[in-house]
């Protein structure tokens, strides 16, 4: 039954993955883009205590109609948090984001609209910390501002998180605030703030990111991530990321 959870999910992503095909030209660092594109990414986290985590990811996403994405991600840990250094397949993210309405709300600024419901195959060891070996289901609904004159994109997005089976109770509601600014049609800046709350715990483990990519061709970007826990329930004190994505 393992072996089903996890090899379904690898199948999905793969095949769609290769069966992309063109989309409009948005930036895949806006999560409510309609983009086709493979990411490859990796991560490296402080945790403090001279403790550290390593993230293998493979990420993208898929137009399946003009207002329906699908969007995957596969997370591989590397980690020393428990003693002693673990590698484990820690999660699967399965995505479907339906875009209700896109509009223009002026001679300057237009809005999309979008709900979705994400589904999380947690296959980690919480003993190991590599992950919380619970599975969550998590709907979402969001809105992406763009301004037509600069190309600056505001998103506002909020997330529950409900774990359903697992050693692990999650119950997690999560606002981020995402604004993504392109100079010219190569470069982009992007600030990401989290602010999650755990209910189970009591907690706010909340963290900021800043991503600087660059567009090589109309095909291939790259970019780097710096990331930075926030306040005395942050999940790590600072972490660093690159990233290769491909473009369909």
């Amino acid at each position: 039954m393992r072996f089903f959870r996890r090899s379904i999910p690898f199948a999905i992503a793969a095949a769609l993955a290769c069966a992309a095909q063109t989309a409009s030209a948005e930036n895949a660092s806006n999560p409510l883009a309609a983009v086709n594109n493979t990411d490859f990414r990796y991560q490296f986290y402080d945790l403090g205590g001279g403790f550290d985590q390593q993230d293998a990811i493979i990420d993208g996403a898929y137009m399946l109609r003009p207002n329906l994405k699908f969007k995957y991600e596969a997370h591989y840990y590397s980690t020393d948090v428990s003693g002693t250094r673990e590698n484990e397949l820690s999660r699967i993210n399965l995505k479907g984001i339906y875009f209700p309405s896109e509009k223009k709300l002026n001679e300057t600024w237009g809005v999309r609209t979008a709900v979705g419901l994400e589904w999380i195959l947690d296959f980690g060891d919480p003993a190991k910390g590599t992950g919380l070996g619970s599975d969550q289901i998590a709907p979402f609904g969001g809105l992406a501002f763009a301004n037509l004159n600069t190309g600056l994109t505001l998103i506002p997005l909020i997330q529950h998180y409900e774990s359903y089976n697992g050693p692990t109770d999650v119950s997690q509601t999560a606002i981020r605030l995402i604004a993504l600014q392109p100079f010219g049609e190569v470069y982009w800046a992007k600030l990401d703030l989290k602010l999650p709350y755990d209910w189970t715990n009591d907690v706010w483990p909340a963290s900021a990111e800043v991503q600087l990519g660059k567009n090589l061709n109309d095909k291939i970007a790259i970019y780097g991530d710096l990331f930075v826990g926030l306040g005395r329930d942050r999940l790590y004190d600072y972490g660093i990321g690159v990233g290769l994505r491909f473009k369909y």
